[in-house]
């Protein structure tokens, strides 16, 4: 497999495009905005900047990679004689669902169809196509540059030979596949989100603000960074779908999603993209704790 495409220029797709690409592999990078293909190069391109900066690359190869992608506005267009593509859309049901019988009538039948769903069924996704053996999940986290985790999830039909093909592809890209069964949220999110929504709980029933919140969790826990400022990042909206994914897959409350969570993301506060969640990011993207009640 040496010709790639990636569905999405956001976030999560201008990193995957990044990662195949720095390692040689010929990526279609596909969206159906010109501005959004314009920003996901100018962040790769930026990204590549850091690592020249930091002596992890050379110049010659930042241009290699810039090089070793194309961008398309159209599935159609993009998928002509890929061996992979992966998708990176917005985590919408709906919308997966949709792209997945695309790519299914108009990539090459001999394709891997690959989503980086968070917590979506890849049995369900693999459903809408004619073949199913041939759907799996690759879920890169991120930073997808700097992480060195890809869940790789089994679909109920997808073969063996795709999913060792899907691992031995993930090592050449210097990552760290580990295996999974397709369940809500997978393993990731699964453990994850339960704790982001309880920290969101412990501030939403007035036990702490959210520096001390983030604070316990980074000192007492040692995590890198505090829940309510992971949340940001992720993405509130983000952290609500894939919450509502596990409650409706288990039927369990303790996937419920926090009223509180639930309310920002109507107000469309939804964290670091929007410029405001838990923390105000209005000026130079710098974290500030929000001076009101979240209640």
């Amino acid at each position: 497999m040496k010709n790639i495409a990636v569905i999405g220029a956001g976030t999560m797709g201008n990193g995957i495009a990044h990662v195949f690409a720095q390692h040689n592999f010929n990526v279609h990078l596909i969206d159906v905005s010109e501005e959004a293909l314009d920003k996901g190069l100018a962040t790769i391109a930026k990204n590549l900047d850091r690592l020249v900066v930091k002596e992890k690359i050379t110049t010659a190869i930042k241009s290699q990679t810039l090089n070793n992608i194309s961008t398309f506005t159209t599935i159609t267009e993009g998928v002509k004689g890929i061996d992979l593509v992966v998708e990176a859309a917005t985590e919408n049901e709906d919308l997966k669902l949709k792209i997945f019988k695309q790519l299914d009538e108009q990539a090459p039948k001999s394709a891997i169809l690959a989503t980086n769903t968070s917590s979506i069924s890849i049995t369900k996704i693999a459903a809408v196509t004619n073949r199913p053996e041939k759907i799996i999940g690759m879920h890169f986290m991120n930073p997808v540059p700097i992480m060195k985790l890809v869940e790789i999830i089994r679909g109920y039909t997808t073969s063996n030979e795709v999913t060792q093909s899907i691992m031995k592809l993930s090592e050449e890209l210097n990552k760290v596949p580990v295996e999974v069964n397709d369940y809500p949220g997978f393993v990731a999110n699964r453990i994850l989100m339960p704790m982001l929504n309880e920290a969101i709980e412990t501030l939403y029933n007035g036990v702490a603000g959210v520096y001390e919140i983030d604070t316990v969790m980074k000192l007492g826990m040692a995590h890198p960074m505090g829940p309510l400022q992971l949340a940001d990042f992720i993405g509130l909206d983000v952290c609500l779908s894939i919450l509502n994914v596990m409650y409706n897959g288990f039927k369990n409350p303790k996937y419920a999603p926090c009223p509180l969570l639930v309310n920002m993301v109507q107000a469309g506060k939804l964290g670091v993209k929007s410029g405001e969640g838990f923390y105000d990011y209005s000026e130079n993207r710098k974290a500030e704790v929000i001076s009101k009640q979240f209640s």
